[in-house]
């Protein structure tokens, strides 16, 4: 604040001296909205480089920023918007958990590219729109009730998470295709929110979502050929694909037995999504465990994701796929991060050929078995973790792999970017 000169000081002096002060204390609030308008572009702009380190391209490459990369809460999350060469892409925020930050998928980049990206909070797009690619959905009836086993009446409404009722099991006919679902705009999948806990496939001849309407014309008619696509996988008592399981006396051994089940719709978004479940009270032969598993999807890809925490040791975690004898087992060499456990041929439901894989950590299998209903694959999972990924690859997607060939060098493209993930730097 302007000091008043000292009394003793003449008048025209302090006259003088006050315009001095003045204009002094002016240059000072310039030179601090200057300041202050620097940190807020630097505040609302994050450069990335992204380096793409083989020689192939690659295209639909997840990226997920950070909210302490942005600098940002909660609160800010419909202002941050990606933009490529100057054109905005579209991403979301984990709306469910802010922690998780900013996801968006880079539509292609070339072989040893260096790409400038840049995300800014831009206010006046916050209503952006973006064409949905993904979904992930759990519905189950209300107005009904459960009686011997089945829950009679009602209608199937879409919930956000579930707290499953003792009541239900199989073929309850309580929650529409049996469980959650989610999909990309290649393929779907579900799995059986119950004592089977199996994975399966809707094979897609569309691009668009489509698992709102599956199930609501019938319980099961998903099951027939429609104009979306079918269930294409039989699952029964086998792994199906990529079910959680451990290996036991020889045998694989799905999350069957707990205490109770709950399910969540953590992400629902145009190019991510994901499912949450808890296993409670996981009765194995070393004692209970909890088992979280996130099930997380994005556009443009048709692997999902499958991360595993347990609360206590499981050494022999398991998962696999079904044993078809009109599908040949695929197996890549061991050479890289990366290796896959696949098989291909005419074992989709609807008789024609169907690739399914199971891609997962080289180092952490330590053991490649099967029994009368599975091939399985058991990991070192010391650390109580486990991620991995699956697959399913179906003949009458749009555009989709017809054979063995283009379904084996499918498979090792996705090792070789998987073992060489995308160099990313934060250059703000």
């Amino acid at each position: 604040m302007f000091q008043n000169p000292r009394k003793s000081v003449r008048s025209h002096k302090r006259i003088l001296s006050g315009c001095a002060m003045v204009l002094f204390s002016f240059a000072l609030v310039a030179c601090k909205n200057e300041v202050n308008s620097k940190e807020n572009e630097s505040a609302a702009f994050i450069g990335l480089t992204v380096e793409n380190p083989i020689d192939f391209s690659r295209q639909h490459s997840l990226i997920h920023i950070k909210p302490e990369n942005l600098q940002s809460d909660a609160g800010d999350q419909n202002s941050w918007k990606v933009f490529v060469a100057g054109n905005e892409i579209p991403s979301q925020w984990n709306a469910t958990d802010p922690a998780a930050g900013l996801v968006f998928v880079l539509p292609e980049i070339e072989g040893r590219q260096k790409l400038d990206i840049e995300i800014r909070k831009v206010p006046d797009l916050s209503t952006s729109t973006y064409t949905k690619l993904t979904q992930a959905e759990l519905s189950h009836r209300f107005g009904g009730e459960f009686k011997d086993g089945e829950y009679l009446g009602g209608r199937f409404e879409n919930v956000d998470s579930l707290h499953v009722p003792s009541e239900h099991t199989d073929h309850s006919w309580f929650i529409r295709y049996e469980g959650p679902g989610w999909e990309s705009d290649l393929v779907g999948y579900r799995f059986y929110l119950d004592w089977r806990n199996g994975i399966d496939v809707f094979g897609k001849k569309v691009t668009t979502p489509v698992l709102q309407d599956v199930g609501q014309d019938g319980f099961d008619s998903y099951h027939e050929p429609a104009d979306w696509g079918m269930d294409i996988l039989k699952v029964g008592k086998t792994l199906g694909l990529g079910s959680i399981a451990t290996w036991e006396n020889g045998k694989a051994r799905r999350v069957d037995v707990t205490d109770s089940l709950y399910a969540e719709i953590t992400d629902n978004g145009p190019v991510y999504s994901s499912v949450l479940t808890k296993y409670y009270g996981w009765d194995l032969p070393s004692g209970k465990t909890d088992i979280r598993s996130m099930i997380s999807i994005h556009s443009g890809t048709r692997l999902s994701r499958m991360d595993l925490i347990s609360t206590s040791d499981i050494p022999n975690f398991a998962t696999g796929l079904i044993k078809d004898e009109k599908a040949e087992v695929l197996k890549s060499d061991s050479s890289l991060a990366y290796s896959y456990l696949a098989t291909y041929g005419p074992q989709s439901l609807a008789g024609d050929n169907l690739g399914i894989a199971i891609i997962y950590p080289t180092s952490l299998l330590t053991q490649q078995t099967e029994d009368d209903l599975s091939h399985v694959l058991v990991f070192d999972s010391g650390t109580k973790k486990l991620s991995y990924y699956f697959l399913a690859a179906w003949e009458q997607e749009p555009g989709g792999i017809k054979d063995k060939k283009e379904f084996e060098e499918y498979l090792d493209m996705e090792i070789i970017k998987l073992s060489n993930p995308l160099k990313i730097n934060i250059k703000n």
